[in-house]
C-alpha cells in the first residue's frame, strides 16, 4: 500500500480497531488514534487502548462522551442489564443507539483540527451483531454529511466492512500483527484481555473466527 497523508483511527483497543490501526500505519504517513470514554461497562478497554497506542508510538486522544451513557441505557453502559444476543428479531442488549454516529462525527471534528483527511473505523457488515450503524450504507451516508457539514473532503475508510472474523484474523497475519492482536487486544464484554471469557457474544464471534482461521492454516500447511 502506498503511504500518503494523515489519518485518525477510531480506537477501542479491540481486535477490529487494532487491526485497522496496523492497516493505517501501513497506508498513511501520520496516524493518530481516538478513544471515547462513555462510562462503558468494560472501562478496561480505555487502558488497553492507551497501552497499545504507547506501544505502537501513536498519539492518543481520549474524548469524554459520558452524555452517551446518560442517553442510551444498555448492557454496555449499565451493570444491571444482561449481556445477551438479540431475540425475535431484536438487536442485542449491547447495541448503543447513535454510538457510531457520534464517534465518527467527533473523530472527523478531531481530524479537522489536526489537518487529517482520513478517518478509519473497524465497523463490519459481514460478520456482526446486526447493529444498524455498522452498515456500509450508513457509513457512506455519514461521510457525505460530514463533508457537507464542514465543507471539506474527508474519507471514511472501513477496511473490515466486507470481512468476516476469519478474514480479519487473516488480515492481521498479512500485517504481521496476528500474535500481537491476539494477545494484547480486548474484545470481551466482561473486560478480559486476549481470548476473553469465551462466552459473551463478542468473544464467541472472535473465537469462532480464530478457530476457523487456525484450521485453515493447518489445512494449507499439512
Amino acid at each position: 500500500m502506498e503511504k500518503n497523508h494523515k489519518a485518525v483511527v477510531v480506537f477501542s483497543g479491540g481486535q477490529d480497531s487494532t487491526t485497522c490501526l496496523f492497516w493505517a500505519l501501513k497506508k498513511f504517513n501520520q496516524v493518530e488514534v481516538v478513544t471515547f470514554d462513555y462510562n462503558q461497562r468494560h472501562k478496561e478497554e480505555i487502558e488497553v487502548a492507551k497501552e497499545i497506542a504507547k506501544d505502537l508510538n501513536v498519539k492518543h486522544h481520549v474524548l469524554d462522551m459520558s452524555l452517551l451513557n446518560q442517553l442510551a441505557p444498555n448492557a454496555l453502559t449499565r451493570n444491571d442489564i444482561e449481556v445477551k444476543d438479540g431475540e425475535n428479531g431484536n438487536l442485542p442488549s449491547t447495541f448503543v443507539p447513535g454510538r457510531n454516529l457520534l464517534f465518527l462525527s467527533f473523530a472527523t471534528i478531531l481530524a479537522k483540527q489536526i489537518d487529517a483527511k482520513h478517518i478509519i473505523t473497524g465497523v463490519c457488515e459481514t460478520d456482526f451483531s446486526g447493529y444498524p450503524d455498522c452498515r456500509d450504507v450508513f457509513v457512506k451516508s455519514l461521510n457525505v454529511t460530514l463533508n457537507l457539514s464542514m465543507d471539506d473532503q474527508f474519507v471514511v475508510h472501513t477496511p473490515l466492512m466486507w470481512l468476516d472474523k476469519t478474514d480479519t484474523w487473516e488480515l492481521a497475519e498479512e500485517l504481521d500483527a496476528f500474535q500481537y492482536i491476539r494477545e494484547n487486544t480486548i474484545t470481551c464484554y466482561h473486560g478480559i484481555r486476549g481470548d476473553g471469557c469465551g462466552e459473551c457474544p463478542s468473544c464467541k464471534l472472535r473465537k469462532k473466527g480464530l478457530e476457523t482461521y487456525l484450521k485453515k492454516l493447518e489445512e494449507v500447511t499439512s
